[in-house]
């Protein structure tokens, strides 16, 4: 089972895992492996990594943490709410910039003028820039390639990744920043450009357990997320997996 943003799942489960909302598609798979393969329950809290954050200091019941950037687990750390030794760098993304499948015109980069005509008066979607890792990144990455000033008047700012990228593929902006998980997560939108690694800090997704949840079935998921299967299961939607 799986939700955006909600802090506590409606259904009571053996393991509860608050992630960034860019892992939806290879965790669906994966806690339906894993239930299957156990008998335990999940159930998936999907958001901005920053607001889940923020739940768990306050108390939320998750028993896995994952989300899109280190910071936001640093912040755990000094809350001491994560699990001593638990803590992994799981994944590594890219950063993509993506159009509708049925409007979009080629360009042969950053540079290319056909990205503003693409542009034209829409938006850029992107995840708030500001709170969320993917529109931090996004800014980063635009900023370090001249493009920011010229763009920020034009961005549309959503809660999640995933958001930016359902206002993409619905056609409501003809632009959007999101990682190349989100692109083949949705037929509807294509990759245009790739952000060049150096634009932006490191794409990463740290794994943890949270202090004073769980149990066995926690720590058991939090190993299934390094197993072979999950691994497969991450690869195919898009990530770098990066754990030993």
């Amino acid at each position: 089972m799986s939700g955006f943003g909600s802090a506590a799942p409606a259904l009571a489960a053996d393991v509860t895992v608050f992630a960034a909302a860019s892992l939806k598609t290879a965790l669906d798979e994966i806690s339906a492996k894993f239930e299957a393969d156990t008998g335990h329950s999940t159930a998936l809290s999907l958001a901005g990594s920053s607001l889940l954050a923020r739940q768990i200091a306050l108390g939320a019941p998750a028993d896995i943490y994952l989300p899109a950037s280190p910071e936001w687990m640093d912040y755990l750390q000094t809350q001491d709410r994560i699990v001593p030794g638990s803590r992994l760098n799981l994944l590594g993304n890219k950063l993509v910039l993506v159009a509708p499948k049925q409007s979009a015109r080629a360009i042969t980069g950053f540079e290319d003028p056909v990205l503003f005509e693409q542009l034209g008066q829409g938006k850029l979607a992107m995840a708030m820039v500001e709170a969320v890792p993917a529109g931090i990144y996004g800014k980063s990455a635009l900023e370090t390639l001249g493009l920011w000033q010229d763009l920020a008047p034009h961005i549309a700012q959503t809660d999640n990744v995933r958001a930016a990228l359902a206002l993409v593929a619905a056609g409501a902006a003809p632009l959007g920043v999101v990682y190349a998980s989100d692109a083949i997560a949705d037929p509807r939108v294509t990759v245009l450009a790739v952000f060049p690694a150096y634009a932006h800090d490191p794409i990463r997704y740290p794994l943890a357990r949270v202090r004073g949840a769980g149990g066995p079935a926690a720590a058991a998921f939090h190993a299934y997320l390094q197993s072979p299967k999950a691994r497969e299961a991450f690869v195919a939607a898009g990530f770098d997996v990066i754990a030993e």
